[in-house]
This record gives structure tokens, C-alpha cells and sequence, in this order.
């Protein structure tokens, strides 16, 4: 019965015996001892429990299962090339999967440019998961390579499997429909929004995060959020239904300009979302490699991880070192 596993080494011994019928000229290509080929021969006759070759003093040959095992060695020897090719040190990397959660302006479209510029040889690819909570479990399960957000207010069961790195103290804001009351002034405190009932994701299992930094910005304050409701794909969509219920949205400075809206930051504190970036432990992937970098320049050169006077981080705030 053919065993489940044969050392590739030694199906290479013998395919180059075979071919050379000679021993010695078959050690020679392989740069090997003739007395290790022919160590490694006995080895593959004792796993396979017959005789490959018929030996005398003045040739060798092949047996009839010797004939019979030499062109599936050759394709399994031709399979394992392959193998190595693709993911050899030389191998070209395949495609990283970035999530962007929003296919708009932000911190994680920013950290993506700059890391195709850093490493234009490598296939960075967007995505837009919308919610780290989904994209986590996408992260996870193999299908996403990275992403940005909210890591600290994960599940922990969903955080175990990441590594991460922080990157920015994003400033937050209010979208307020056009007309809304607050909607003629620079910014917004953040106790102006108290009685307004802000749309923060809630009941949405994607973004689970995000609404939990929502609950503790609002505790206490009188703010009230928006009861669960179908999440407004498209921009047409989300003009339609601003328009309809009038409600403010929770989002951050850099959140994507949208029709029939205006986008105050907030303060009185500066609420800060500390985002970060996530990927899946032991990953390896020199795209990787030039986002961690790309993030690294951009937050030295913008004050990224500054944290602003009269700024507030979340309680919760457990970030650890990059990775962990």
C-alpha cells in the first residue's frame, strides 16, 4: 500500500538514478555522496516495500515497479517545483486584500496610496467591508488581508486572531442635514447634541464597534441613538434618507462629503476614534510591509498619534504594541 507521505528528497534520488542508470553520475548531478543516494534509495525501496532498481557489477536497472513508479515521481517532483515557485523567497507575492471599509477619502485610503508608492511592484487591492467587526471575521477566515478601524472596541474572541498597529487619533464629526439647526456653525460641542437622536450603525452586525464607540460618547449627555434600521447603500440612498428622518450622523473629519449634508467636527472635548490596522497573525506579505511603513511616514509627518489638547480618547483605549 502506497504510503501518504514520501519525502520529496528521496523521490529525487531516485528519479535521477533512473534516468542516469549509473549511481555514481546520479549522485554527481545531484551533489551528494554516492553512499547518501544510495542510503536514500534503500530508505525509498523499505517505505514503498519493493525493489526499485536490479544492481550488478555492470550496470544497473530499472525493476518493473522501478518503470511503474518513475513517471508519478517525475509529476509529483514537477508538482513540488511548482510549489516552491509560488511561494519560494523569489516567488512573486500574490494579491493583498485591503480593506478600506468606504469606497471614500480617509485615513485608509491615504495609507494605501502611499504604500503603492512605496511598493509599486506589489497588488495592493481595495476593498470596502464596511465595519471592522465584519471585516475581522473576514480577516480571520482568510478571505481579507487588511483593514482599518476601531480595534479596541472588538469582541475579544474576534481581536485574538489580529495582530495591529495603530494609526491615527481620528477627530470625530456630525453630519447634520441641511437646514438643521446646528448646521450654520463651525463646529458642534458635543452637549449641543443632547435630545438629537444621532445615527450611529445601531443594529448593524458589521459595525458593532463603531456603535459601541458611539454608546460611550453619549453616556450621560442626553444624546439619543437612532433605533436599528436598514443600512442606505449609495450616496442617493443615504441623501434620501437623511432627507427623511433628519437625523445626524456620527462620523469623522475625513468621512466622504455627501449631497444635501453638512460635516461639523465636533469638541468641547474633541471625541478622537483611535483607528487602527489589523491583520491576520503570521501573516507575511511585503505589502504588509509597505502599508506599516506608509502609515508609520504619515503619521510622523501629519501628528497622527498626537493627541490634540482638549481631545478625549475612549476609556476602553487598551492598545498595546504594534502586532499584539
Amino acid at each position: 500500500m502506497m504510503p501518504r507521505d514520501v519525502d520529496p528528497r528521496l523521490l529525487r534520488g531516485f528519479v535521477a538514478a533512473a534516468e542516469e542508470l549509473h549511481f555514481t553520475r546520479a549522485a554527481a548531478r545531484l551533489y551528494v555522496a554516492q553512499q547518501a543516494l544510495s542510503r536514500d534509495i534503500r530508505r525509498l525501496e523499505q517505505v514503498l516495500g519493493t525493489s526499485l532498481f536490479v544492481r550488478t557489477t555492470r550496470q544497473v536497472e530499472l525493476t518493473a515497479d522501478g518503470q511503474r513508479l518513475l513517471p508519478p515521481a517525475r509529476r509529483v517532483l514537477r508538482a513540488h517545483e511548482e510549489l516552491a515557485a509560488a511561494f519560494g523567497r523569489n516567488a512573486e507575492p500574490r494579491p493583498l486584500l485591503v480593506d478600506l471599509n468606504t469606497d471614500g477619502p480617509g485615513t485608509g485610503r491615504t495609507v494605501l496610496e502611499r504604500a503603492r508608492e512605496l511598493a509599486p511592484d506589489c497588488e495592493l487591492m481595495a476593498r470596502f467591508e464596511s465595519g471592522l467587526t465584519h471585516a475581522a471575521a473576514e480577516i480571520a477566515a482568510g478571505r481579507l488581508d487588511v483593514s482599518f478601524g476601531y480595534a479596541d472596541g472588538l469582541d475579544p474572541a474576534l481581536r485574538a486572531p489580529l495582530a495591529r498597529s495603530p494609526v491615527r487619533y481620528e477627530p470625530l464629526a456630525v453630519l447634520l442635514p441641511e437646514g438643521h439647526a446646528l448646521a450654520g456653525q463651525a463646529s458642534v460641542p458635543l452637549d449641543a447634541l443632547a435630545g438629537e437622536t444621532v445615527y450611529v450603525g445601531a443594529g448593524n452586525p458589521r459595525t458593532l464597534e463603531w456603535t459601541g464607540l458611539a454608546r460611550e460618547l453619549f453616556a450621560g449627555r442626553g444624546i439619543l441613538m437612532a433605533p436599528p434600521a436598514p443600512v442606505a447603500v449609495g450616496k442617493d440612498e443615504f441623501r434620501r434618507v437623511m432627507a427623511k428622518t433628519r437625523n445626524p450622523v456620527l462620523a469623522t473629519v475625513d468621512f466622504l462629503d455627501m449631497p444635501g449634508c453638512v460635516k461639523l467636527p465636533l469638541t468641547d472635548p474633541v471625541p478622537l476614534s483611535p483607528l487602527s490596522m489589523v491583520w491576520r497573525k503570521g501573516l507575511r506579505h511585503p505589502g504588509l510591509d509597505a502599508l506599516l511603513a506608509a502609515a508609520a511616514e504619515l503619521a510622523a509627518e501629519r501628528g497622527w498619534l498626537e493627541q490634540p489638547p482638549g481631545s478625549r480618547l475612549p476609556a476602553r483605549l487598551t492598545h498595546g504594541p504594534g502586532g499584539g
